[in-house]
């Protein structure tokens, strides 16, 4: 079959350009693979990162159809199922259908599908992802863990640090100084681990601003692109629930968005958003800059007869509060 591949490309000079390469293809050739053979058949000069070819070093990490991916692990017949469009009948014999391929995002280009990784690797770096043994006495084997110790480990353990979660990550996209899931999930593997020494340390660190897990949007998309199932905002929620077990609700206004919103759903079973306003914003009355950034927005909205003036619970309060108890307290017998 005929595939046209349409590859972004440019350099630190150029603004992007789209160039088609028309290839004969086999649906079960990679990406990967159609790549190298546009560069040793067709262009020389394309410009692409790759190295096992069996999804273990993450080099080939690039977008493909617009969301992040191996290259050495998609396959042309996937992407045409995946992006195929609705073509009638009579046009079917002329059709040739198109896979786009693109540089990851978050990140500045190089050249063609090369991005530059040095902030994706110093973010890494600020969240000291090794093992950390100062506070504690090195004994004079090595530390042991029992298979359970270890198994808290695996998930993160297979990351492979190829910048997909951070290429699809919409926090970055708004704010340079969130450190990026990649980071976070390779921090929680430090928090988990019972050898390492800072764990308090390194909640504090994590809990700074938005810089850390607030500045994440919870949007999925790191989870979706993943090509291990590292899950990264899996990890980062439960940084999350690590800091908040540490932490009262006037601490900061993270922390008590949080505390805030399980406390407002467990008493009327959805939120009672005059409620949440002043408690996170305001801090229960405490904080007058909140209060008085949030008044404009209040009298708007009474202008417009948008703000509610009374709040009536939702129906299954009970039920919600009670599964919402039972979970908690699953939580701590697995503690």
């Amino acid at each position: 079959m005929q595939v046209n591949f349409k590859v972004i490309r440019q350099n630190q000079q150029i603004s992007p350009t789209v160039q088609t390469y028309l290839l004969e293809v086999q649906e079960g050739n990679t990406i990967l693979d159609c790549l190298n053979r546009i560069k040793w058949e067709q262009d020389g000069t394309l410009a692409f990162r790759k190295n096992c070819r069996n999804t273990i070093c993450g080099s080939c990490a690039i977008r493909i159809n617009g969301r992040s991916a191996l290259a050495c692990k998609e396959n042309v017949g996937s992407e045409i199922t995946r992006f195929a469009p609705e073509v009638p009948s009579e046009e079917l014999d002329n059709y040739i259908p198109e896979i786009t391929i693109a540089p990851l995002g978050n990140m500045p280009v190089l050249k063609d599908l090369i991005v530059d990784m040095s902030g994706f690797w110093n973010n890494l770096e600020t969240v000291s992802p090794y093992v950390s043994t100062a506070a504690r006495k090195v004994p004079e084997r090595e530390f042991l863990q029992t298979p359970e110790e270890r198994q808290q480990l695996e998930e993160t353990g297979n990351c492979i640090m190829c910048g997909a979660c951070y290429s699809e990550c919409n926090a970055l996209e708004i704010n340079p100084d969130f450190v990026g899931p990649h980071a976070l999930a390779k921090a929680y593997r430090m928090v988990e681990d019972n050898r390492d020494g800072e764990t308090q340390s390194r909640l504090e660190q994590y809990n700074e601003g938005t810089k850390g897990v607030w500045g994440c949007t919870r949007c999925y998309y790191c989870n979706s692109v993943c090509p291990m199932d590292v899950a990264p905002l899996d990890q980062i929620s439960k940084i999350k629930q690590s800091i908040l077990e540490t932490k009262q609700a006037s601490d900061s206004r993270s922390i008590r968005h949080r505390k805030v919103l399980v406390e407002l759903v467990k008493e009327g079973g959805w939120i009672d958003e005059r409620q949440f306003g002043l408690q996170v914003i305001g801090n229960y009355f405490k904080d007058i800059k909140g209060l008085l950034s949030i008044a404009p927005l209040g009298l708007r909205m009474m202008s417009k007869s948008k703000f509610p003036l009374t709040f009536e619970p939702s129906e299954g309060t009970k039920q919600v509060r009670s599964l919402m108890e039972a979970v908690e307290r699953e939580k701590v017998n697995k503690d």
